[in-house]
């Protein structure tokens, strides 16, 4: 466990280096950019050594894999950690997740939308969510278009019982990071124009993009949260 313990905190001290030279080459306080967790498919006690290590977002793929890590957390690290949902989200596990995780961060979509806020208002307490959009329009990602996002924000706006706090993307995948870098630009402009029009500007807080081959790049083009896992952990664990 001590080794485990000390593996982490090494690697998560590199890239909070990482972190902070990007945003210094951009122009920007470090302290702007928070690392994000992706935990799918790792241990309760990676997860535990993580936020131990000073990570207090953490990012959940899958519903059920979710829940068994705050089951298995201690109450006092569940209580310093945000658990955001950070996958694809059913329809039929929309009020499961609603109650589980602080955050959801995959809204896609106005239906999606109208069910977690259903259920918040039934449950009796407000959820932060973020609106997930597909940079490259890709068939077999989620995500809204770019050009419905202003859209989308608008009609969250006017539901009960949820908080809008930010766009998450993912650009598609290529070799050299600085692939990303145009996606990254357009969300960060989407971003300005989604705050600018949100009725509390304040807490339209999370640009949510990069991972661990482009977090850099994600970073130096407004990135306030970055998601990163392998960088973290090493190759993700066959599921």
């Amino acid at each position: 466990m001590e080794e485990l313990e000390t593996l982490v905190q090494t690697r998560v001290a590199a890239i909070q280096a990482r972190i902070a030279a990007a945003a210094l080459r951009a122009g920007r306080d470090p302290s702007e950019v928070a690392l994000m967790a992706a935990v799918k498919t790792r241990s309760a006690e990676e997860i535990a050594a993580t936020v131990r290590a000073g990570v207090l977002f953490i990012g959940e793929n899958r519903v059920q894999e979710g829940l068994a890590h705050l089951q298995a957390m201690d109450l006092s690290l569940r209580s310093e950690a945000q658990i955001h949902f950070i996958g694809r989200l059913q329809a039929n596990k929309a009020r499961k997740a609603l109650s589980a995780f602080d955050s959801i961060d995959g809204v896609d979509d106005a239906d999606l939308a109208r069910r977690l806020s259903r259920a918040a208002e039934e449950e009796g307490f407000t959820r932060d969510v973020m609106i997930e959009v597909n940079l490259g329009e890709e068939a077999q990602k989620g995500g809204v278009p770019s050009a419905s996002v202003a859209e989308l924000a608008r009609f969250i706006h006017g539901l009960p019982g949820l908080r809008l706090t930010g766009l998450m993307g993912i650009p598609p995948l290529e070799n050299k990071p600085e692939a990303s870098r145009p996606f990254f630009r357009e969300l960060a402009g989407l971003f300005a124009q989604i705050r600018d029009s949100h009725p509390k500007p304040q807490a339209f807080a999370y640009l949510s993009c990069g991972m661990s081959h482009d977090f850099e790049v994600a970073v130096e083009e407004g990135a306030t949260l970055v998601r990163v896992g392998t960088a973290l952990y090493g190759e993700r664990r066959t599921a």
